[in-house]
């Protein structure tokens, strides 16, 4: 987001989080992710309620008259909030809201002590359908039917998940935004990290590492960073020995391929 949504972002966050302390947050959720899907239904609602021309207040009224009685409170109060800031752009109004019904969802499984495992369920489910190209297919074919591809999910994940990460996961699923399933994975799974205030590293090893490899590493981050980090940790044979720390685009890298193609570069240079 450019400079004028960064500020409108806070101020609606600032909205959202006075409400959602007393609120269902798992429905919260869910009601925020489908008036983010409306709005990307509907342009000329999105255009409507997005101009920067027409008052605030005209704007929540008629934000009021739509949602009134079908949506919880703190689901409209989130709503207005956002659709009275202003955006750089009309496609900001359902990204935010799309974003605060991932936080919801974070908060949700922050308040069952199950954050950790979100994030390594999400994280999972990626290398998952990057593994199979069958299931991609049909995860992310436009053409297959919305309630197929929940179904299909809710066979494949059922309660072996913890259910935020059901929900995270369908919402990517029936609606990409434009996004690709691992683009949306990947953005979902740094909105659930943050709710920690920690940074993901994703780590690329030949070999699984250790409950004491992994505490060894994520106390060294931290250090290095000064903040707390959620390590994902995928096993890829072609990395040969030693591994590499991938934490936003910084790249630590201390695998035997990584040092030949330094000493090619050095040689090519």
């Amino acid at each position: 987001m450019r400079g004028l949504s960064r500020t409108s972002l806070a101020e609606v966050e600032e909205r959202f989080n006075a409400v959602a302390g007393s609120a269902d947050l798992g429905a919260l959720s869910d009601e925020l992710f489908a008036v983010a899907d409306l709005l990307d239904r509907e342009h000329g609602l999105r255009r409507a309620l997005s101009d920067p021309a027409r008052p605030a207040e005209q704007k929540a009224g008629t934000v009021r008259a739509l949602l009134a009685g079908k949506v919880a409170q703190a689901t409209l109060d989130t709503v207005e909030a956002a659709v009275s800031a202003r955006w750089s752009r009309a496609g900001d109004l359902p990204d935010v809201l799309e974003r605060l019904g991932v936080v919801a969802a974070a908060a949700e499984a922050e308040s069952q002590s199950r954050l950790d495992e979100v994030e390594d369920e999400l994280f999972r489910f990626g290398r998952i359908v990057a593994a199979n190209s069958n299931l991609r297919l049909a995860l992310t074919d436009p053409a297959a039917p919305g309630e197929g591809k929940r179904q299909l999910l809710r066979d494949l994940l059922g309660d072996k998940v913890a259910p935020t990460s059901l929900r995270l996961i369908t919402q990517l699923v029936v609606h990409p935004r434009g996004r690709s399933l691992e683009t949306g994975l990947q953005e979902v799974g740094q909105l659930v990290s943050a709710q920690r205030q920690r940074l993901v590293a994703v780590v690329r090893s030949a070999v699984e590492l250790s409950e004491e490899q992994k505490r060894r590493l994520v106390a060294w981050l931290r250090t290095s960073y000064g903040r707390d980090v959620h390590l994902n940790v995928e096993v890829d044979k072609r990395v040969l020995g030693g591994f590499s720390v991938r934490i936003g685009d910084e790249i630590i890298d201390t695998t035997i391929v990584g040092r030949i193609e330094e000493v090619r570069r050095r040689l090519a240079g």
